[in-house]
């Protein structure tokens, strides 16, 4: 078996080489969500890129929902892995396994019961109404891909291996946009190829992710893994459900800045899905980093060594700093050229540019946000990320509701910037009282 210790060696080197194989694969991953979106735009037109775009928040409120339970369960399993123990490890997989598939089919029901009518809600214009619904009921009626994915991927980061879902998302990448322009440029489709491609592949990826997990033998799960464990359940569903709601509750925020955006008219959406898309592109190795750190606070939590932990978050905290250098200089000097993109009216791209300077400035907050909210999550306290949550939208909602009729869309980039101030606030003074009582312990 290889060897996926994170709690052994020189500490930069142990996450770097860690991190590096997680942001190729997150940074795919963008890259073909961006090229989705382009091949949209430029195949079908503005206004099927924000009926595309319009979803994005309602599959935040969904797909992150599943994607927080997942991660959940994987810093349990890796501060098991951490201490060395193999059955708890075995154990936690296999439980972890039952409990996402009762999820996901709970989920796939609400989300596709409860896509319409949140759509309406949304203030969402007649001329992108129906794209919006095709596009939502194929991908939340193939949500039992993407968790797939996100679980046996988790997995795999959760034992320090992130080569495995790398290898993953450079197949389905390559399906995923091969697929994109067969069916919008060739089978004119619609958004309803787009969507198609992108469970397909999510599926292919997910496929790749359990083909791995089988081959290691010490961690193959037995049907006496799948006995009932309350204990555990608990332990996995506390964990999980408190990052599940952290995500959640940010969508809600999300969608009720969306539903603002809808009602000044379809260039705002266009603009706004644009925005969301490159900031999920810029944000992505601050992001990763995060990523990163939480298996290797949890692992080095499980084996009780409490001096790496530091050491892994400033190393976290140096990659968050250098990619706000690099990246947020782009957002701020070369906005209108990264709108014009993806879009194609003026009134759009100037409204996209705008945003882009203004969120390019106040990146760094956001990338440290990622850092110690995932050392806090590593550390097995989610409940302080998810407060964190709440603390989002309770700036995000106010904010938009003031400032959108005074200041029009730059609106959106203040309320995102106040939202990032809050969580980052609360989630570093956790982290840091966390360490210090556990320093004094000692």
């Amino acid at each position: 078996m290889e060897n996926h210790d994170l709690t052994e060696g020189k500490v930069s080197a142990a996450l770097l080489g860690f991190f590096f194989p997680m942001l190729l694969t997150n940074l795919l991953q963008q890259i073909y969500a961006l090229a989705d979106t382009a091949i949209v735009g430029k195949g079908l037109g503005d206004n099927a890129l924000g009926a595309v775009g319009n979803l994005s928040s309602m599959s935040l409120l969904i797909i992150g929902f599943s994607m927080g339970i997942t991660n959940g369960f994987a810093v349990i399993i890796a501060q098991n892995y951490g201490a060395g123990d193999m059955s708890s490890v075995r154990r936690s997989i296999a439980l972890s396994v039952k409990l996402s598939a009762v999820i996901t089919v709970i989920l796939t029901f609400i989300g596709c019961v409860l896509l319409k009518p949140v759509i309406i809600a949304m203030n969402t214009d007649e001329v992108i109404l129906r794209d919006s619904l095709r596009y939502g009921y194929i991908i939340f009626g193939g949500l039992a891909a993407t968790v797939a994915y996100n679980l046996f991927s988790g997995i795999l980061r959760s034992i320090g291996d992130s080569k495995t879902p790398f290898a993953a998302i450079i197949v389905s990448s390559v399906l995923n946009i091969t697929l994109d322009c067969a069916a919008v440029f060739i089978l004119h489709t619609g958004v309803e190829g787009a969507a198609a491609a992108t469970v397909i592949s999510q599926g292919v990826s997910a496929y790749i992710c359990f083909v791995k997990l089988w081959r290691i033998k010490k961690l193959r799960i037995t049907r006496s893994d799948f006995k009932r464990n309350d204990a555990l359940s608990v332990l996995l569903l506390k964990n999980g459900v408190l990052m599940a709601f952290m995500n959640s509750v940010t969508a809600v925020g999300c969608m009720v800045v969306q539903g603002h955006v809808n009602g000044c008219g379809v260039e705002y959406t266009s603009a706004y899905s644009v925005c969301s898309r490159y900031l999920n592109l810029f944000m992505l190795p601050a992001l990763t980093a995060g990523f990163a750190v939480s298996p290797f606070v949890s692992q080095n939590y499980g084996a009780g060594r409490r001096g790496r932990i530091r050491q892994g978050v400033r190393t976290g905290v140096h990659i968050a700093v250098i990619s706000y250098i690099c990246l947020g200089s782009a957002m701020i000097f070369l906005s209108k050229q990264l709108a014009g993109v993806m879009l194609n009216g003026d009134e759009t791209i100037l409204l996209a540019a705008d945003y882009l300077k203004i969120c390019g400035c106040g990146l760094i907050l956001l990338n440290l946000l990622f850092i110690y909210r995932s050392a806090a999550q590593g550390l097995g306290h989610p409940l302080i990320p998810m407060l964190s949550g709440f603390a989002e939208m309770a700036l995000r909602i106010p904010a938009i509701i003031i400032l959108l009729p005074v200041i029009g869309f730059k609106a959106t980039a203040y309320a995102e910037i106040l939202a990032w101030i809050g969580a980052f606030s609360m989630n570093f003074i956790a982290f840091m009282r966390k360490t210090e009582s556990e320093r004094k312990r000692k």
